[in-house]
């Protein structure tokens, strides 16, 4: 007798699972959905976003790094495209929106090609080689300028300039932040030509215009004095940066004492008391001026060291206690045992001043050790203040990245680069994925369709004006001027990208298409 063939069960009853066709077409639509979401914040004319959360709390940018973090996405390909858009954040600081427009375009013109029946492999191969051709049109594209030169540092600001116009800033405003901006950078440059990131810290205040904005040699962290009977300025301070408790030491064994006189209690007290005294003179005979403790400080310590003209200041966060450290030469000491005078930190000047929101703010200016500087960004309200941190912080690593992998043209003119190049080398790849290649120019041509777009113009005349003028005069970008665009050379307009910027963006980008376009198989486990 026969025996009968039981069926097989691999999953859930309560799992979804979606194949072939109906999965890629699935993973495109909510790619394309989400680059749509931000394509309208692309340029120096495009709008912004109102993100409101189950709180209540509102964030107003046009960020897309800050957008597609704070969007609920579910879709696990959606969710891609807001990866490209923080490795992209998280490598040259810039370029979020441009990457995720790129994307969406990229999966946009796969999905045509998969209904003409093109298989998915040659899609992503084809794909692959574009890249390279890319990365040959950015090289073509690079900017012959000797890093140091006047021309170098004009070239940086037309940087930061272009990186932050449209974000909040203004046209006018963002010229004055660009100028602060390098020269925040070369003040944390080494003489060997390297650039320390870290070192230039955006702190935002409100309460004034942009205009306010400054740009201090040193740190400002939010603290305030432990006592109000210390002094709220100190020059030429000597600091110290403590790790250790204020506090009368506790035994590492619960003992109890029994004390059955009044002498017994006084002489306790005394003894409590010229231990806590004792740190505020240790500190004072070793010459402090400002102490910044990261624990607590008992608040008899406190008063002593007020007698003692030292400010002070209690539970400073580690990596405020690092930024005062670095700025200022002190040590990051564990003990009040053996202080010496080598273990202390210099700074010109440290000052307890009161921001718009009434809290304090200490400023660490002046410090001997390091060449740290904070802008401080000044807006009228705290939407329009986070939205210019944004901005600068966008513009720092803008040009951070410009001095370290050098400068193309912006206003879309690189990309349309990008696309003649594609379209010339396609003609020579045989094959299929001829067709990837031409379909990866058309989308990298929608980043200038899009600029003109949000600028007013007409976005098909517009291309087509770019693409004669790119090959009559070898350059060619969308330049908004008032309320429209109009073709133009970017480089007389000072409107300069860094390279590492684009070649993130088309990196990341493709990268991310090529995996969304390689998943036939979408399974949901409950």
């Amino acid at each position: 007798m026969a025996s009968r063939t039981q069926p097989l069960y691999v999953l859930s009853e309560d799992s979804e699972r979606t194949r072939g066709r109906a999965a890629q077409e699935s993973n495109v639509a909510a790619g394309k959905a989400v680059a749509e979401a931000v394509r309208t914040t692309l340029g120096p004319r495009g709008m912004d976003k109102m993100l409101v959360d189950s709180t209540g709390t509102v964030v107003v940018t046009n960020d897309g790094a800050t957008i597609l973090d704070e969007m609920d996405i579910d879709h696990p390909a959606a969710q891609m495209i807001v990866e490209v858009a923080e490795s992209q954040e998280e490598s040259v600081g810039d370029g979020t929106t441009t990457a995720a427009v790129l994307l969406g375009e990229l999966l946009s013109r796969a999905e045509g090609m998969l209904e003409d029946d093109l298989h998915p492999t040659v899609i992503v191969e084809g794909y692959a080689e574009a890249v390279r051709l890319a990365g040959e049109a950015i090289d073509g594209q690079l900017l012959d300028v000797e890093v140091g030169s006047d021309p170098a540092a004009d070239l940086l600001a037309s940087v930061a300039e272009s990186s932050m116009t449209g974000k909040g800033t203004g046209d006018a405003a963002a010229a004055d932040l660009a100028a602060l901006v390098v020269e925040a950078i070369g003040r944390v440059t080494t003489d060997d030509g390297d650039v320390d990131r870290d070192a230039v810290h955006v702190h935002p205040r409100t309460g004034a215009g942009s205009s306010a904005t400054e740009l201090v040699d040193g740190v400002v962290i939010e603290e305030e004095p432990v006592h109000d009977g210390m002094p709220h300025e100190v020059e030429n301070a000597s600091v110290t940066v403590l790790e250790t408790k204020l506090e009368v030491r506790q035994g590492d064994v619960d003992a109890e004492y029994s004390i059955t006189s009044v002498d017994g209690l006084n002489a306790a007290i005394e003894a409590e008391d010229a231990e806590l005294r004792g740190y505020a003179d240790a500190l004072s005979e070793a010459g402090v001026d400002v102490l910044f403790c990261r624990k607590k400080i008992d608040d008899r310590v406190a008063g002593y060291l007020a007698d003692a003209g030292i400010l002070a200041f209690e539970s400073v966060k580690s990596s405020d206690a690092t930024d005062v450290a670095r700025v200022t030469g002190a040590k990051r000491l564990g003990t009040l045992e053996d202080v010496e005078a080598s273990d202390l930190g210099h700074a010109e000047s440290i000052a307890v001043e009161v921001d718009g929101d009434d809290d304090d703010l200490v400023s660490v200016r002046g410090g001997d050790a390091s060449r740290a500087v904070t802008l401080l960004v000044y807006g009228s309200t705290e939407h329009v203040v986070d939205e210019l941190e944004r901005a600068v912080n966008d513009a720092v690593d803008a040009v951070v990245a410009a001095r370290d992998a050098g400068t193309v043209p912006g206003a879309g003119a690189t990309e349309v680069a990008i696309a003649a190049h594609l379209r010339g080398a396609a003609a020579s790849v045989e094959g299929r994925k001829q067709l990837a290649i031409e379909a990866f120019a058309d989308a990298v041509d929608a980043l200038p369709r899009t600029l003109a777009e949000n600028a007013g113009a007409d976005p098909i005349d517009t291309l087509v004006d770019l693409r004669a003028t790119h090959d009559r005069d070898g350059r060619a970008g969308v330049i908004a001027d008032g309320r429209t665009a109009r073709v133009g050379d970017p480089l007389e307009e000072g409107i300069v990208d860094p390279a590492a910027v684009k070649r993130e963006a088309v990196d990341s980008a493709t990268e991310a298409a090529r995996m969304i376009l390689r998943i036939d198989d979408v399974i949901f486990a409950e």
